[in-house]
């Protein structure tokens, strides 16, 4: 890599730095065009990985391509630090088991370790976001531990228990028996995985009765019942059992009312009885019901005064062993007993906590929930006005999330969160705080950490019985820390400031379909104000080569920092844009990334290399007063042509990204640099850069490729800022130090990012010659592909191209392009020929003599590469060949060269075979 394009963007982080750019990009756009950004809040537990930098270069795209639209755009940095995640992280390090060892050591040390955990590797994320250009007001973020981020979001839940949606209530809820606390149902959402494990078919007796009905049979033909068969995945729930539904209008409604031996004693009826909820195409069309530990279990035990027994404990443990291990000997037991039809094996999905990986359970109990199933409605009406991408998520993932809502568990019982705000009294009066003041008022006690234990200590006053008021003991769902902060983050209603609602855009992984994206509009919903945000890219998972997700337990997870240090972040930027389509996943490969850099990166580059290294100083001193569009005078059909090519990507790009299609917009920017700017306009273009008939002529067509460049840099800013940036600086004359030249014309911005975003000028862009110019390219990949099959090289020239349609009778000067990019000296339409294009192949004497000129030729320029020389840089070119060969080489005019006559040193030798001849090259390089 001859240019150290890492270096280069760490040399604009430093000028970004010092000039306070991204400050000055927020300030110099008016208050009254507000673009409102949400970062959703990561936890600074671990260090970022790889899928980090995909979800902060598509918050930063869309942020700075508003900024530059004129819309100013704060970018509020945040801080996720409450929660189960944090909490297991410490015990892993204190080597703690169980919450029995949390209260042993101590919440309050705990606690602590906790909120210093939270920011262990807060200077590796932000490093990263820095280097990767994310823009983000990081000196001022929310967090959501501080008193101020906690009191509204105890205001918040004041407000849904006024609401009567916040209740306390006995369920069955998904329960971690590792960590000790219910878990949401989005949360569980995130930890299903596919597991093999054994089903059984169990009998349970009938109880001695005659059938109710005569022509009632069993399926094995029987008269008489005297067994019923169930079958279940989970074993250790029989114990608990204490009754068999069916459906109450399927086949076997008329054993409603039978009642059999229990497989286990217990206070149960064992009864049958009926239950909409049971399906005949699953098991045996038989259910067994153990209230204790199934959510249909519960509802219809309420329904039919079915007693809840418990024989798991909160550890999932029965009779001292973990339930997965109880179900062997529970099975050899019913076998034992003559109970056990049979066995089989089955796969399907189990839930797993989805920070501990422990198998979860569902069980009874005591929970504070709110009421989502009461907004199921509105919650749909809210999502219909969210823009979403990918749009199938609207009605797919999330929509069938938001219909089959769930009540969400909000309670937990563990310890570094944020405390529920509700103290109860003996009396049963409960009452909900929702401010610090407030507390403060009732107890007569200052709050100074709202944390616990400190909260748990404060008591007041019952109002209803004079009794004593008492916190209950649970923190909430972390996830409603992060679902709040639209608000939270500006202290409101406290802070009695215009907070920004809603979100005109925010993004993160496809997983917070059930997370952040989630809550954001549960919370939003529940307090009347619609959706929490408007615009959303929903992006898919990184991936390694095999196909997997990226973790640090599997060893797979990509540093970031090895792949920038490499590449450059615009590189592994643009590698994310481009790749497919956001919400696909990523499939990471090296390979891939250093495709997309030589693909790309490099092509842009050269192309300014180009511009540079043929634009001698005084026509770049002129040419700095001229770029505008006014300033813009085409001269050739070409350059009409890449004007009016650009003016079409602008509208293009706008309106892909006006559409939040990121990758649409960033290929069509690449379609043009890499075919239209750099393939054709800069290649068609050669002669006019390097043998310029007249100075005035050069600088027209650096006007035209130095305004491309330009433009092209502002639409690439928001995509690859550092590039863009450098090219920028360089093209229009500013350094990285400002402004080095004033011009009543041109004014220049101290920064790229400073810029306003181009607009298309629709009267420059002309689609009959751009149609035109397709027919001119398609004719010469026609031609160039028939050159190829007849293995005759582009350099010698032929003398004619037949073509037979006449759609390709375009104008003169687009025919010359065909006769110079094909090599042919006349273009013939005849439409007798039988394929599309003929070449004549017959070489001349005169026309080999040509082509080996131009071989020769080619090999000097290489050498001037290989000596790194610059076209204002002047050689000597001598040679030695034989007599045939040299009398051609004497009719070279573009190099001062001539025979070899003395042993002179020379800067670089070469040897080359030229129609079969061996040629030596030997060049001087003139020094001053």
């Amino acid at each position: 890599m001859k240019h150290n394009f890492p270096q280069l963007e760490k040399k604009i982080l430093r000028f970004w730095q010092q000039e306070k750019i991204f400050e000055k990009s927020i300030k110099a756009r008016p208050g009254s065009r507000q673009f409102v950004f949400y970062e959703g809040p990561p936890t600074a537990n671990a260090k970022p990985g790889l899928h980090h930098v995909l979800a902060r270069v598509f918050k930063d795209i869309i942020c700075r391509y508003k900024t530059m639209q004129g819309f100013r755009v704060e970018r509020k940095a945040g801080w996720d630090t409450h929660g189960l995640p944090v909490e297991l992280e410490i015990e892993k390090k204190l080597g703690l088991k169980s919450k029995k060892d949390i209260e042993k050591y101590g919440i309050i040390p705990f606690n602590k370790k906790c909120q210093q955990s939270v920011w262990q590797y807060k200077k590796d994320w932000e490093k990263l976001t820095e280097r990767i250009a994310f823009w983000l007001d990081m000196e001022n973020p929310y967090v959501t531990y501080t008193p101020d981020y906690i009191e509204t979001v105890w205001w918040i839940i004041k407000q849904i228990w006024q609401k009567g949606l916040l209740v306390q209530d006995y369920k069955v809820v998904p329960w971690c028996p590792r960590c000790g606390t219910a878990l949401s149902s989005h949360e569980v959402a995130q930890g299903y995985k596919k597991v093999r494990e054994k089903s059984i078919y169990v009998k349970f007796r009938i109880k001695n009765q005659e059938s109710p009905k005569e022509s009632l049979r069993l399926p094995t033909g029987q008269a008489r019942i005297k067994n019923v068969i169930v079958w279940t995945t989970t074993p250790w729930t029989l114990p608990a059992n204490v009754a068999l539904a069916v459906h109450p209008k399927g086949k076997y409604k008329d054993w409603i009312g039978l009642e059999y031996e229990p497989l286990y004693p217990n206070e149960g009826p064992h009864r049958i009885v009926g239950a909409d909820f049971v399906s005949e195409e699953e098991g045996t069309g038989i259910v067994h019901i153990a209230p204790a530990y199934g959510e249909d279990d519960l509802e219809l035990a309420k329904k039919e005064g079915l007693p809840i027994v418990h024989t798991v404990d909160e550890q999932g443990r029965y009779k001292g062993k973990f339930i997965k291990d109880a179900d062997k000997e529970i099975i050899a037991d019913l076998k034992k007993q003559g109970l056990l039809e049979k066995t089989e094996w089955i796969e399907h999905d189990y839930p797993f906590c989805w920070r501990c990986q422990s198998p979860l359970i569902y069980y009874a109990r005591q929970t504070w929930f709110i009421k989502m199933t009461a907004l199921r409605d509105k919650l749909l009406k809210n999502n219909q006005k969210i823009n979403w991408v990918p749009k199938y998520l609207k009605e797919g993932r999330f929509g069938e999330w938001l219909r089959e809502i769930k009540d969400w568990a909000l309670s937990r019982e563990r310890y570094w969160g944020t405390p529920l705000p509700i103290w109860q009294c003996q009396c049963d009066n409960i009452k909900v705080i929702e401010s610090i003041k407030e507390i403060e008022k009732l107890s007569g006690k200052k709050v100074r950490d709202p944390h616990r234990p400190y909260i748990d200590k404060i008591t007041f006053k019952c109002e209803k019985c004079g009794g004593k008021m008492k916190r209950v003991p649970e923190v909430i769902d972390c996830w409603f820390d992060s679902g709040a902060m639209p608000f939270a983050q500006a202290h409101w209603p406290f802070n009695k400031k215009e907070f920004l609602f809603p979100a005109d855009y925010i993004s993160e992984a496809i997983d917070q379909t059930r997370g952040w994206f989630y809550t954001l509009l549960a919370i939003s919903t529940l307090l009347g104000f619609g959706p929490a945000y408007k615009n959303v890219i929903s992006l898919g998972h990184v991936l390694d080569e095999k196909g997997e997700k990226m973790s640090k337990s599997k060893g797979n997870v990509v540093d970031p920092g090895q792949v920038i240090e490499k590449y450059g972040a615009d590189t592994i930027r643009w590698y994310f844009y481009t790749l497919n389509q956001p919400g696909d996943s990523k499939l990471f490969a090296f390979r891939d990334v250093e495709d997309c850099f030589k693909r790309f990166i490099m092509t842009f580059w050269n192309c300014y290399t180009f511009f540079k290294t043929y634009l001698p100083q005084k026509c770049f001193r002129i040419l700095r007063s001229e770029y505008s569009e006014t300033g813009i005078k085409s001269q050739t059909l070409l350059d009409k042509w890449v004007i009016s090519k650009l003016n079409k990507l602008i509208l293009d790009v706008t309106s892909s990204l006006d559409n939040y299609d990121v990758t649409r917009a960033a290929r069509s920017i690449e379609d043009f640099v890499i075919n239209d700017l750099s393939l054709w306009y800069i290649r068609r273009s050669r002669k006019r850069f390097q043998r310029p008939e007249t100075d005035k002529k050069l600088k027209n067509a650096s006007n035209i490729l130095g305004f491309v460049l330009l433009t092209i840099s502002k639409l690439g800013a928001p995509f690859i800022p550092f590039l863009s940036e450098n090219i920028y600086q360089r093209v229009s004359g500013a350094t990285l130090r400002g402004v080095r030249f004033a011009s009543s014309k041109f004014q220049v911005s101290r920064s790229l990012h400073l810029e306003d975003w181009p607009k298309a000028n629709k009267r420059l862009i002309d689609e009959s010659l751009d149609k035109n110019m397709e027919k001119t390219r398609e004719l010469v990949n026609l031609a160039l592909a028939e050159r190829a099959k007849l293995k005759i090289r582009v350099r010698q020239p032929l003398s004619k191209l037949k073509v037979k349609s006449a759609k390709f009778k375009i104008n003169k000067d687009l025919l010359d392009l065909v006769k110079e990019e094909v090599n042919v000296k006349e273009i013939i339409f005849d439409s007798k020929i039988k394929k599309e294009i003929e070449l004549d192949a017959k070489i001349t004497p005169e026309l080999k003599e040509e082509g080996i000129m131009r071989e020769v030729v080619r090999y000097i320029r290489a050498m001037r590469k290989q000596l790194g020389l610059k076209p204002k840089d002047k050689i000597l070119v001598r040679y030695s060949c034989s007599p045939k060969l040299a009398k051609i080489l004497a009719k070279i005019k573009t190099e001062d060269i001539k025979p070899k006559k003395t042993e002179k040193k020379f800067d670089l030798e070469k040897q080359v075979k030229i129609d079969g001849e061996k040629l030596c090259l030997h060049i001087i390089v003139l020094k001053g």
